[in-house]
């Protein structure tokens, strides 16, 4: 089954254009903040959204989980337009905000008895707890609760209407690197509880790792939609296979080689990974050397991004 989707999504705002140097009103100037954007999400899928700042992904998701009016196109989000749903509609959506502060005067089972009493088929607290591993710290109050322990809490609060699909926004930023391999293992605990994720995060490995497929929005479009790999044949990114002259010089290689010198040595890339490595090999046993500084470089999803946007920054949030 369908968990979202959309058709020629449009949202356009209006910005006023302030005073000008004359002391005059400018005039009033529209905004295309998304420009006509299809998206496709099965039930139980695991979709990381991603995109610059000002892409159109933050206005795009706020239509989704209903807190953002639309220009035009058509959306239907667990089978309901966003903007119509009955409140029943609503229990089935978890989100998961990227800054959020728990009540400090309760503990963490406290606070999710809290938000439970608001569905009509939640479930129970104990489960959640185990869901995202604050079993052992459910009765601690919350202002002891670590960074990583908080971000696990906000996920449990969102998990305890049951909800059929979630929308997480940035759900390690902040976290040292055993807390974001932690974090991950939570998130891959959803696909046991049926739940479909929609995902945003700046760490590209976060995306390649977590999701089952990735969608790229720049300057209110789609760009790209596919798996890492899909995504990197789209730019064409090549591995980059890398080595000391001294231990295959230039002249020792077979004719046919795109050769780039290094400021190390030499390097070629490449599609058919196999057959330079044995070129290489090949050249190195007929000149007596190893290959100790061999370097195999795949293409990782922080360059396609960045090759697909444009975006020297790097800054995905």
């Amino acid at each position: 089954m369908t968990a979202i989707e959309v058709t020629g999504l449009t949202k356009s705002y209006t910005v006023s254009g302030g005073r000008g140097r004359r002391g005059k009103d400018d005039a009033a100037k529209t905004v295309d903040a998304v420009k006509g954007i299809d998206l496709h999400v099965e039930e139980g899928e695991i979709l990381a959204f991603l995109g610059s700042n000002g892409a159109g992904k933050t206005t795009t998701i706020e239509i989704l989980e209903g807190f953002r009016e639309r220009t035009s196109g058509d959306v239907r989000v667990l089978g309901e337009d966003p903007a119509t749903a009955p409140h029943s509609w609503r229990e089935d959506i978890g989100v998961v905000l990227q800054e959020s502060e728990p009540d400090s005067d309760l503990t963490a089972r406290e606070s999710l008895q809290f938000f439970r009493a608001a569905y009509a088929n939640p479930r129970s607290v104990d489960e959640v707890l185990e869901i995202v591993g604050l079993t052992d710290s459910a009765d601690q109050r919350t202002t002891k609760l670590s960074g990583g322990q908080k971000r696990r809490l906000d996920l449990a609060t969102a998990l305890v209407g049951d909800p059929r699909l979630i929308f997480l926004d940035e759900p390690t930023t902040g976290f040292d690197p055993s807390a974001r391999r932690e974090a991950w293992g939570m998130i891959e605990n959803l696909r046991s509880v049926g739940a479909t994720v929609l995902l945003t995060t700046h760490y590209m490995d976060e995306a390649e790792s977590l999701s089952d497929r990735i969608v790229v929005i720049s300057e209110g479009l789609i760009i790209a939609n596919g798996t890492a790999d899909d995504l990197a044949s789209q730019v064409s990114s090549k591995t980059q296979i890398s080595w000391d002259a001294a231990e295959v010089p230039r002249s020792a290689l077979p004719p046919g080689l795109d050769v780039i010198e290094t400021d190390n040595g030499f390097s070629i890339e490449t599609d058919d990974v196999t057959a330079v490595l044995h070129a290489l090999t090949s050249a190195s046993t007929t000149a007596g050397t190893n290959l100790l500084s061999l370097s195999v470089t795949r293409p990782n999803l922080e360059d396609t991004f960045l090759r697909l946007t444009g975006d020297q920054s790097g800054d995905t949030a």
